[in-house]
């Protein structure tokens, strides 16, 4: 399926705009999973398993698996989720950003070895980096714009012609690189002005925002000026305030717990 038609849905039948990250640190692992050979496998999918109804998608971040020689559990933890939750699209969360050869290596890193629905990218290098990836049609594009470090202000927000330099990432991804439907921008929650400028200009392209909680940004910000005029349009990304709910062996259930709280504190703003 389409990651937009898969998104929609989700949205509707979840009634959730919350994107679990997932995000794995084996030293907040509970004791009962410590050096288990398989443990960050286990962990997550452990929480894939007690949030699935309540979310939109899920964002598993390469880096987090990587470091840890962990990539055969990202492989495995994306089929279980297909597998499991078929409904549920996958965010391969990667920031990828090159051209020719490369940039057709992360696509089959991406979308061949991983299978991830979309995928996150830096535009920085302009379209001929991005458009191998807005070719692959039914697929995700989710494109940096306004990020939610402290830092994102350092480039993103310089004057370019009378406007910041993300407004202009943002008109260009909406107006000419979205031609296949499937583009979306990563636009951070602890800058809602920045969010609500950025919805004006992109209509109901998507939009997956991070930093609530441990950065935080505040949810009825988010909502009231990142949604559409359907209330939904968003991806409200959670990771450690998630993944790390409880430290017991019943961490699963304090995941899906705090997931249902967030997820119904959007609704309360929606």
């Amino acid at each position: 399926m389409h990651f937009m038609q898969s998104l929609q849905q989700a949205w509707i039948r979840n009634n959730s705009l919350v994107c679990v990250g997932l995000d794995p640190e084996p030293a907040k692992f509970p004791a009962h999973l410590q050096g288990r050979p398989d443990a960050v496998f286990e962990f997550c999918s452990a929480i894939v398993d007690a949030t699935a109804d309540l979310v939109c998608t899920y964002k598993p971040q390469i880096a987090h698996f990587a470091a840890l020689r962990a990539e055969d559990a990202l492989e495995r933890l994306i089929t279980h989720i297909h597998t499991k939750h078929p409904n549920v699209p996958v965010i391969l969360d990667a920031k990828r950003g090159d051209i020719g050869s490369t940039a057709q290596h992360y696509i089959t890193e991406a979308f061949d070895r991983f299978g991830a629905d979309a995928v996150t990218l830096n535009p920085y290098l302009g379209r001929d980096s991005v458009q191998p990836f807005l070719d692959r049609a039914d697929k995700g594009v989710i494109l940096l714009c306004h990020t939610s470090n402290p830092g994102a202000a350092d480039l993103q927000d310089l004057d370019v012609g009378g406007k910041p330099l993300y407004q202009h990432v943002a008109q260009i991804v909406a107006r000419d690189w979205n031609t296949h439907g499937n583009c979306a921008l990563v636009t951070g929650a602890t800058w809602p002005e920045q969010l609500a400028e950025v919805r004006a200009l992109v209509g109901d392209v998507p939009l997956l925002v991070p930093g609530i909680g441990a950065q935080g940004g505040d949810v009825g910000a988010v909502v009231r000026n990142g949604r559409t005029a359907s209330g939904t349009g968003l991806m409200i990304s959670s990771s450690r305030a998630i993944l790390y709910a409880g430290n017991g062996e019943d961490f699963a259930q304090a995941a899906r717990k705090a997931t249902l709280e967030l997820r119904d504190t959007i609704n309360r703003y929606r």
